[in-house]
């Protein structure tokens, strides 16, 4: 293995944990508010442990833990002192560019020049090559087009890393910067006249001469299956060998790796190879009859293939490929016509052996055939396969029974029903040291779940308490009374709560949902009933309604999923977080389904052994988002009566935080106006009140 650093001298010797952590010590020196935690301490000791006896370890460590520096300066001293490489992978870029953008250079601030750098996906960065081949031969017409051209080829004249984040400007998402990126089906590799200053090639050096390596869960598990896939090829992949690898927000494992190990097509996908072979051959004159009439044709018959995937009544959504053997004997002229037209342009395009652009357009139609055939025709039992129809863009309002095939995309995926087998053997067998975090990974205080959905073994664990005082800084309050989430009477009445609680808490609320539809009811309830602004998601881009809550006073913001995790708002502007419903995983998706059924065929108990952890897990994530600091006090809402009414309900509330719980409304009212003599307020469903704004 490659050493990532030379020995160190004594000058070059990073200060030791006790040294740095201690009261008194380097970061108590630093212009960060210091407060010693001696759970930061004891986490920061264990990775270094394993790190050092080459062992695996999982830690949960609670919100205010101070997990960042805990992992990132026992890293750091191991890559250094021992020339070992490390990767650390985060659950998103927001937080992989914290890492690099302000949690190293508070550190480079104590002590000195780190080798440290960041990597993201093929996608995130410009193609030097298509860049200057579309500005020699213009194929832009479209006026929109032309003005994204010059914003980027005036951005890619400056940047030192070609990385799409830094241009300013540019629509999100653009068109024409998707048909410019890095990414490797296009890519000539060393054949490129560009190779070498390209800002792959670039970021590849970098990381070759970095102690750490910071990337993202999709960049590291697309590189693991690129590289799976190429069988030891030395080019393969783009992430540097390393010794031990780091990941922050590890409860997205399981999602991440499954949807990396998947295979997915998609007439997009088709239509897309056609039209870049016709752009790339087109713009070195070496485009054909043969090559013109080989990607007209597999227009089509793509067109066909997917339009003759079953419908499920022509619902958008997803739904299980139940019968594959029975479809190819039905319809299985569409497949074989499509395998056909993917036949016909790899051929066409062996014919361009010296043309270097032809070369990536082989990979592409290759790897569509080989996709296409493993979904159709291969037996693994351990892979659900699926169809998911999307309404095209535009399209937000189309209904779930759309019957028009160019209102939706349609999507023939596979994914792996249990990943713990291809994590044991590709992920923790292949690195002396994994280290798993996350500040919600334990249900009941333990990692049994995540341990066996993951393939972890004999790992050591840590479980380190977060800094807050829960008790004092956040109020649980379960109202009571009310009715079953699946009863008709339990939207109003749950309006009723939602209202009484936004109005004591003045707005400054996230309200998160299990489903789009119920966020939409409440909403428009919500529009009526209460005089503060209210935010929706879907209406705007998710960074840009998070920038409009934190400098809008008393705003509420509905969201689903996106909004539960990775979303920090410190201070009094969140003062309240309204859950809805206990999250569980919708049931009749394929992939949840799949699983269930695997557990139920081992002799398991899908609910108790898959969907309360997962569901725990959840609103863990959801609920972390109030108390981000030791300042923050607020309000935490679950209207869900089943946490009180159902036996498991005891699971979630074991595995919250230690909040102060309380089913009086008044409780509420005297935490946000304690200053004010609360109420008498009645709000059982027998005597409901009139709505009035407070």
């Amino acid at each position: 293995m490659p050493s990532a650093a030379a020995s160190p001298t004594e000058k070059d010797k990073l200060p030791t944990l006790r040294e740095f952590f201690s009261p008194g010590g380097v970061l108590a020196q630093s212009s960060l508010q210091y407060e010693h935690r001696p759970g930061q301490f004891d986490m920061a000791r264990a990775v270094e442990r394993a790190l050092s006896e080459k062992r695996h370890l999982i830690v949960e460590a609670g919100t205010g833990t101070g997990k960042t520096l805990a992992y990132l300066l026992p890293a750091l001293r191991m890559a250094r002192d021992q020339g070992r490489r490390i990767i650390v992978s985060t659950g998103t870029k927001n937080l992989q560019e914290q890492l690099f953008f302000k949690d190293i250079p508070f550190l480079e601030s104590l002590l000195g020049p780190l080798r440290v750098c960041t990597m993201k996906g093929r996608g995130n960065y410009v193609c030097k090559q298509k860049l200057y081949a579309l500005e020699t031969t213009p194929l832009l017409s479209e006026p929109r087009e032309i003005q994204e051209f010059n914003i980027i080829r005036n951005w890619e004249r400056d940047t030192t890393t070609g990385d799409r984040a830094e241009i300013a400007g540019l629509p999100e998402p653009s068109a024409l910067f998707s048909k410019l990126d890095a990414r490797s089906e296009a890519c000539l590799g060393q054949q490129c006249p560009n190779f070498e200053p390209c800002w792959i090639t670039t970021m590849r050096r970098r990381a070759l001469e970095s102690d750490i390596v910071i990337v993202n869960h999709h960049l590291f598990f697309a590189d693991l299956n690129i590289k799976l896939q190429a069988a030891g090829a030395p080019d393969a992949g783009v992430l540097p060998e390393a010794a031990a690898v780091i990941f922050d927000e590890a409860h997205e494992l399981e999602q991440v790796a499954s949807d990396y190990f998947g295979v997915a097509v998609s007439q997009q996908r088709a239509d897309e190879l056609a039209r870049d072979t016709e752009l790339l051959l087109r713009a070195k004159k070496v485009s054909s009859a043969g090559i013109e009439n080989a990607t007209s044709i597999l227009r089509e018959r793509s067109r066909m293939f997917f339009a003759s995937l079953p419908m499920e009544g022509f619902q958008l959504g997803r739904h299980v490929f139940q019968d594959r053997p029975g479809f190819l004997e039905e319809r299985g002229e569409h497949y074989a016509s499509f395998s056909v037209a993917l036949d016909r342009l790899q051929d066409e395009l062996e014919r361009l052996k010296d043309v270097e652009e032809a070369a990536g357009l082989r990979r592409r139609t290759v790897d569509l055939r080989t996709s296409t055939r493993f979904l159709m025709e291969t037996e693994d039992i351990n892979t659900v396969f699926w169809i998911e129809r999307r309404a095209t863009g535009g399209l937000k309002n189309l209904t779930r029974n759309a019957t028009t095939p160019a209102a939706y995309q349609t999507f023939l995926q596979a994914t792996p029903i249990d990943v713990s087998e291809i994590l044991e053997t590709n992920l923790f067998a292949n690195f002396g040291t994994v280290i798993l975090t996350s500040a919600t990974l334990t249900v009941q205080g333990g990692f049994d779940h995540i341990s066996k959905r993951l393939g972890l073994q004999n790992a050591r664990e840590l479980t380190v308490p977060s800094h807050f005082d829960y008790s004092k800084q956040a109020l649980l309050y379960l109202p009571p009374y009310l009715p079953d989430p699946r009863d008709p009477s339990f939207l109003p009445q749950a309006a009723e709560r939602m209202r009484k609680v936004l109005e004591h808490s003045r707005g400054r609320a996230f309200c998160l949902f299990t489903s789009y539809q119920q966020m939409r009811d409440l909403y428009e309830r919500m529009l009526v009933e209460l005089p503060y602004p209210l935010l929706l998601q879907g209406t705007a881009p998710r960074k840009q309604l998070m920038d409009e809550f934190r400098t809008t006073p008393n705003a509420v913001l509905f969201g689903t999923s996106s909004f539960w995790q990775g979303v920090d708002v410190q201070g009094d502007q969140l003062s309240c977080v309204i859950i809805d419903k206990l999250p569980f995983a919708v049931p009749s998706d394929p992939v949840m389904q799949a699983r269930m059924q695997a557990i139920e065929l081992a002799g398991g108990k899908p609910f108790h052994d898959l969907q309360i952890p997962q569901a725990v897990i959840t609103l863990k994530q959801g609920f972390g988002r109030l108390i981000r600091s030791a300042t923050d006090r607020g309000v935490l809402v679950l209207l869900d009566n089943r946490v009180q009414r159902q036996s498991y309900g005891k699971i979630f509330l074991d595995s919250l935080p230690p909040y102060r719980l309380t089913q009086d409304i008044l409780d509420v009212e005297r935490f946000f106006h304690p200053e004010e003599p609360a109420r008498n307020e009645d709000l059982t469903p027998a005597k409901p009140k009139a709505r009035h704004r407070g």
